[in-house]
């Protein structure tokens, strides 16, 4: 394996890990946040929300597994 290879497996399994919804929960609260920040809304409360939110639906499918 290749160094490129090896660096973006590891960048692979650190972002996602075990649960790519959660992973891509997090980037689409990340993206909808800075969204409204750049259009002037006050966002900060949002990204915690939401990522708690994500965690309780992770949660949640890791139990019903």
């Amino acid at each position: 394996m290749n160094g490129l290879k090896a660096f973006l497996a590891f960048w692979y399994d650190f972002v996602v890990g075990d649960d790519w919804v959660a992973a891509v929960g997090v980037v689409t609260g990340l993206a909808v946040t800075t969204t409204l920040v750049h259009l002037g809304v006050n966002a900060w409360w949002l990204l915690p929300v939401l990522v708690a939110a994500v965690f309780a639906l992770s949660l949640r499918r890791a139990i019903t597994a």
